[in-house]
């Protein structure tokens, strides 16, 4: 009898599951339609397959290492307008160096446009890396990470840089700024579609990494630990139309102990958050504010127990 009551609550509990995972299939079909089916989510689509043949062609260039260009001091003459402005209102912002790293199967060519925008806006010192695309740890890529960090600041003279990480490459800096003492040495981290708590999408790859990358996986719940004292700022874009951070309000970072403001768009595909006028605009809006967290009560300071700023449409978290 015992056997039959067992064999029956088993096929309910498989019944339950499928019954479940038909629903969240539905779901996030109703919710893809939503999104694509709208004027702003075709042309989404399309800006998102033309940076993708764009990124294709650029690729073999950026499997190349960068070398570091040196800045060229601060002479203003020969600098556009808009570069020079920034200069001489605020050399620090101007001066801090910028680090960008790319994200998993992709190289530093995905900044090809992110990185000439900032330049035009008056950055002197924008710098793209590679790591590995064989690369299977997280916490071994922060490592490499650090050490391009160092030689940056070493290179330039600078007490701290900013980091851009795109997708996995941000989940990469937060971990180095989070664990590895990186908060002390980073001003800003800034993420395009990194999954802070993970994607469905890493289940369609059976990698080491990628398990990293699953909704409570291991190094998810590592990086929802306490982080007292983490001064960086950590500026993070988010799309609700992101194929690959799934779902999409896992690129969210929500987190107690981090200084945390939130760009929400809902027409950019994963690809294309990087090219996107609206991110580079508040990137460099944001980078360019120099003078903050000198004291609790300087202007613009956000308390560690404030809710997180968000930037963009609202809407109910995807």
């Amino acid at each position: 009898m015992s056997l039959v009551r067992d064999a029956a609550e088993r096929v309910a509990g498989m019944l339950g599951t499928a019954s479940a995972t038909a629903a969240q299939v539905l779901d996030a079909g109703a919710y893809a339609a939503r999104t694509f089916g709208t004027p702003a989510g075709m042309r989404g689509l399309a800006l998102e397959w033309a940076w993708l043949a764009a990124h294709v062609a650029v690729y073999p260039a950026g499997l190349l290492h960068e070398q570091l260009a040196e800045s060229g001091g601060y002479r203003t003459d020969p600098l556009p307008p808009v570069r020079r402005s920034l200069v001489v209102t605020d050399i620090a912002a101007a001066g801090t160096p910028i680090l960008l790293v790319h994200g998993i199967m992709d190289n530093r060519s995905v900044f090809t446009v992110f990185r000439r925008a900032l330049h035009r806006r008056g950055f002197g010192v924008v710098h793209a890396v590679n790591y590995s695309l064989f690369t299977g740890d997280v916490r071994a890529a922060a490592r490499q990470l650090r050490g391009h960090v160092e030689r940056l600041r070493e290179q330039t003279g600078a007490d701290k840089v900013h980091i851009v990480g795109h997708s996995l490459g941000g989940m990469i800096a937060r971990y180095y700024v989070q664990r590895m003492g990186g908060a002390a040495v980073v001003d800003t981290l800034v993420t395009l579609g990194t999954p802070h708590e993970g994607t469905l999408a890493a289940y369609l790859m059976p990698t080491p990494l990628a398990q990293q990358l699953r909704p409570g996986s291991d190094l998810v719940e590592l990086l929802r630990r306490p982080a007292p004292g983490c001064s960086t700022r950590f500026l993070v874009v988010w799309s609700r139309m992101d194929q690959l951070v799934l779902p999409q309000g896992n690129a969210r970072l929500s987190h107690p102990d981090l200084d945390v403001e939130h760009l929400e768009l809902r027409d950019v595909g994963h690809l294309a958050l990087p090219i996107d006028p609206r991110t580079v605009h508040w990137i460099a809006t944001s980078l360019a504010r120099s003078a903050r967290k000198a004291h609790p009560h300087t202007a613009g300071h956000r308390p560690m127990d404030a809710p997180a700023r968000t930037y963009g449409e609202h809407a109910p978290p995807a």
